[in-house]
Formats: C-alpha cells, sequence, structure tokens
C-alpha cells in the first residue's frame, strides 16, 4: 500500500507513479478507515508534502490513530515533497512509526512545485512546467530505488530535528484559518467547503464560513478555487498564482 496526502496533486501523482511501478495501490489517507494491515514481505509507503520542516497535521494525526499491524518484516519508506527543505519529515515519520512496531526503512525527499503560495511564486507556468519535468526525472531514480529497496534517511536537505520544538509553533499558528479570507468574486459554488480534507470549511450564506480554529494548511481551497477568491495572509498569493500538478 502506498498511503499519500496530496493538497493539490503532486503527491497523488508522485503515489500513483509508484504504485504503478511497483504493482501496488495508492490510498488516499482521507478515505482510509484507519486500519492497515501489513502482510510479511509487504511495501508500505507515504507520501505527503512538506508543512513548516515537518509532516502534514492530518498525515500525522492519521498515523498516531492509525491501527497498523505487521505479520513480519516490511519495507516501509515515506516521501517527503518540498520547496526548499524536507525538514524532519523523515524523522517524522520514523518516530510515528516507531510507536506503531514498524520501522521505517527509508526517507526520501521530491523537489516539486511548492503550493505554499504566501513565499512560493508559481505564476510563470513555463517555470512551473520545467521543474516539474525536473521532478520526474529525479522521480524516476526515485522508484528505482524503491524497487531495489535501499534503506535509510535520504531526505535531503534535511534538517535536525531540534527546529521541531520553533517549526511546531510556525505552524500551528499559520494553520489558523483567520488566515484565510474570501473576495467578492466568490460565486458560492462550494467547491472549496466539499474539497476540504478536515471539513474545515461550510457554506453559509453562499459564501464559504471557516468553522474550525485550526485547518491542515494544504491551501486546497484557495489553488482549486474556479474564481481565485479565497486568499491567505498578506496578499501575496494573488500575486502568484494558482498550481495543481497537470
Amino acid at each position: 500500500m502506498i498511503l499519500y496526502f496530496s493538497g493539490t496533486g503532486n503527491c497523488k501523482y508522485v503515489a500513483e507513479q509508484i504504485a504503478a511501478a511497483i504493482g501496488d495501490k495508492a490510498v488516499p489517507v482521507e478515505n482510509n478507515d484507519g486500519r492497515i494491515d501489513l502482510k510479511k514481505g509487504e511495501i508500505f509507503g507515504m507520501v505527503f508534502p512538506t508543512h513548516f520542516w515537518e509532516m502534514p497535521a492530518i498525515m500525522r494525526e492519521f498515523l498516531e490513530k492509525a491501527s497498523i499491524t505487521a505479520e513480519g518484516e516490511n519495507y516501509a519508506f515515506a516521501i517527503a515533497t518540498y520547496g526548499t527543505t524536507p525538514g524532519c519529515s523523515g524523522t517524522d515519520a520514523k518516530k510515528l512509526l516507531q510507536k506503531k512496531g514498524v520501522s521505517l526503512s527509508a526517507a526520501f525527499s521530491l523537489k516539486m512545485p511548492d503550493n505554499w503560495t504566501p513565499m512560493f511564486n508559481l505564476s510563470d507556468a513555463e517555470k512551473v512546467r520545467r521543474q516539474n519535468v525536473e521532478a520526474d526525472k529525479n522521480l524516476a531514480v526515485l522508484i528505482e530505488n524503491i524497487k531495489a529497496k535501499i534503506k535509510g534517511n535520504r531526505a535531503t536537505p534535511k534538517a535536525p530535528y531540534f527546529v521541531r520544538a520553533m517549526s511546531d509553533k510556525m505552524y500551528l499558528k499559520a494553520r489558523m484559518t483567520s488566515n484565510f479570507y474570501v473576495e467578492d468574486s466568490c460565486i458560492g459554488c462550494g467547491l472549496c467547503a466539499k474539497q476540504c480534507p478536515v471539513q474545515a470549511i461550510e457554506i453559509q450564506n453562499r459564501k464559504p464560513v471557516w468553522v474550525k480554529e485550526h485547518c491542515t494548511l494544504c491551501l486546497r481551497c484557495l489553488h482549486l478555487c474556479p474564481k481565485f477568491s479565497i486568499q491567505y495572509g498578506d496578499g501575496k498569493t494573488k500575486q502568484h498564482g494558482q498550481y495543481h500538478h497537470p
């Protein structure tokens, strides 16, 4: 099983490419009942984006609650997609699986267009296309490493785990839904509420309203909005464009 979380398609694409290459299946964490039974020798993979140098909250919370059993030794790997660094994500995955009695065999990273548009400018379509072409080349190498069952934390450029003391606080503050706002161009289509992976949005009076204090900060609502009406923070997201994996 290749378990994944994807905000705007990068990790979905990566998980499905790996699953196709090794004859497995890619399963979104949103559609999983939290029970994972691994047979002896089965490959178990996790694919997720890097959020503030760590694993996304939705993936962490899933793993903390999940029931994972393994009949024997397995090859378990984690892949973090990233824009600047995968941070501590590999160590995150290792520690969370250890609590479930599963050893993480390998951690990898894959640089891709980063949908965190409060920082990254994705308005240049040609530049984004080139980034995805390069990512495809690196993904092909990564798939061969998985087939060969390469081991070790190969995520790079990784960060020492002590940065989590800082990143946790920053991530929690950034995940506050009060950072989002809606422009007048909103047509009340409801796509944002339907697509939110943590049900943090409701449509009230034909406008999206964030009904939870925190979300997982995948920015899916912002990037999939057909009118680009949802923005975040100080307005840079409007300048930096929308993104979903082609």
